[in-house]
């Protein structure tokens, strides 16, 4: 009789591996809840190189150097216990590395041009929230070289972290090492200042998130005690100020938000000129800039039959709060304050001097580390009150404005000269217009983004910026007795002025 064999239990394979996760920030998951239609919440930049670049080489730097950071292998997602970062196990390279081109014809201006159009539709469509949310599209061909255009999601980074980032992607030298890398050199020597410069707003940072998340609970904190009666009227007096500021008053930068977005970059200005310009009027490089897009709104908002007159508009401006050798580090680490916008002064030194009280104001105060602490707040309340906030804090302001630093020495990616650079944040909420200022290499950038309902045409600022910066140079050379002249007089001079570089060029 045969006997039968023993039934062997089929041998388990390898259990799939679980995708690694991790708890987001509160700071991160208030940025990835104020996706909107009408403003998706994505960091954009665009680099345009000398010499041509191909997909290949593209490829193989974000490989090598953006791919280091972990987190862009990983896809926010949102959880009955909050939002957590979670590796994408369906990683595909191919997916967030695209080949694209531009229509129309080879020129310098229409490329320009039909670049803009391309960022501006990129800039108004959601990134894929199934997939790590991030894009690099490389234009083959542009001005004699190539481009390349970057889209990554605010949760992952605030701006000056991710503008950082792309930078790592570069070196100093054609040839790429170790050694070259951007940054081993110059976050090493631009650190030490503005460590020193942020550093002493850290106690300010802990103690104002701490005290708007957990409210009366953290005065049961003794170690604290002696902190609090210091620093903790000045916080709550920040706080108040902050939700008690009006709503931004009406005008055609304010209004029903689209979907579509348009972007533009004015032609570049010289680092040197704008120093000497501050230098000459007792200002900063910043206060200088932001004046002259403040001038630009007014003379665009003039001719398209705004009324202006004593109008003060706000910009809510970033303020990061770390020091720049750690900006690389991923996360929102930063900070907003409210900056006037004086479209409504005539005269371009009378903008100046009101930017710069303004700016000075803003230094002394601790309403970066109150913002930063409502968003920590966001972070963890029900979607409804979140958006509630949301809105309340938007309608305080027209504008968001960034100013980022960049290195002053040439830069490559992958052999080509990094020739510019550009860059534009998201608006949060009713904000349809965006402002970006990016030094590099001797120069200065301006661009901005807006919603198409609101500003349809915004080269036609971009342009304005550059004619704005001309008569504050023109003023600055004047003398010290310009500041007393009015608006009229003000434009004679700068009429006059063409009239002689007309009559010079003939």
């Amino acid at each position: 009789m045969a006997t039968s064999k023993p039934r062997q239990r089929p041998t388990a394979g390898p259990s799939p591996r679980r995708p690694k996760r991790e708890p987001m920030s509160k700071v991160d998951t208030a940025w990835l809840r104020m996706e909107r239609p009408t403003n998706p919440m994505m960091i954009t930049g665009v680099l345009m190189f000398a010499e041509p670049m191909t997909v290949a080489q593209l490829r193989k730097v974000i490989e090598r150097r953006f791919l280091a950071y972990a987190r862009f292998r990983q896809k926010p997602v949102e959880g009955p216990t909050g939002a957590q970062w979670v590796e994408d196990a369906n990683f595909d390279l191919d997916w967030h590395v695209r080949l694209s081109g531009l229509p129309g014809k080879p020129g310098k201006a229409s490329e320009k041009r039909a670049l803009e159009r391309f960022v501006s539709q990129l800039a108004s469509s959601p990134l894929d929230p199934t997939k790590p949310l991030w894009q690099f599209h490389l234009i083959e061909r542009y001005q004699g070289g190539s481009a390349v255009v970057a889209r990554i999601h605010h949760c992952y980074a605030d701006g000056i972290a991710l503008v950082q980032v792309l930078l790592s992607l570069t070196d100093t030298s054609r040839e790429a090492s170790t050694n070259s890398r951007l940054d081993k050199t110059w976050l090493k020597e631009q650190a030490a200042p503005v460590a020193r410069r942020v550093g002493a707003m850290e106690r300010y940072m802990k103690l104002g998130g701490k005290a708007l998340e957990q409210g009366m609970a953290m005065m049961q904190d003794p170690s604290l005690a002696s902190l609090l009666a210091k620093e903790g009227g000045t916080i709550a007096m920040e706080l108040v100020q902050a939700l008690s500021l009006p709503d931004d008053p009406p005008s055609l930068l304010r209004g029903r938000l689209g979907v579509s977005k348009r972007v533009a970059w004015a032609q570049p200005l010289q680092l040197d000129e704008v120093k000497a310009v501050g230098r000459a009027c007792g200002c900063t490089v910043n206060d200088v800039l932001m004046a002259a897009a403040s001038g630009a709104l007014r003379s665009y908002m003039l001719d398209r039959g705004d009324a202006v007159d004593g109008l003060t508009l706000r910009a809510t401006v970033p303020v990061n709060l770390r020091p720049l050798e750690h900006a690389k580090k991923l996360g929102n680490h930063f900070g907003l304050v409210f900056l006037d916008l004086p479209v409504g002064e005539p005269n371009p030194l009378g903008r100046l001097e009101r930017v710069s009280e303004c700016m000075c104001n803003l230094k002394n105060s601790r309403q970066a580390i109150v913002a930063y602490g409502l968003l920590a707040a966001l972070g963890i309340a029900p979607q409804p009150l979140q958006e509630l906030a949301l809105e309340m804090f938007s309608r305080k302001a027209s504008a968001v404005a960034t100013n980022v630093p960049g290195p002053q020495q040439p830069l490559y990616m992958a052999g080509s000269t990094l020739r510019d650079i550009m860059f534009w944040v998201p608006q949060t909420g009713s904000i349809g217009l965006g402002l970006s200022i990016l030094s590099y290499r001797g120069q200065v950038h301006f661009g901005l983004i807006t919603d198409a309902r609101l500003i349809p045409d915004p080269d036609a600022v971009a342009r304005r910026f550059v004619e704005e910066f001309d008569k504050l140079v023109y003023l600055a050379m004047m003398g010290s007795w310009d500041r007393l002249l009015d608006a009229d007089a003000a434009e004679g001079l700068m009429e006059a002025s063409d009239a002689r570089a007309d009559t010079a060029s003939i």
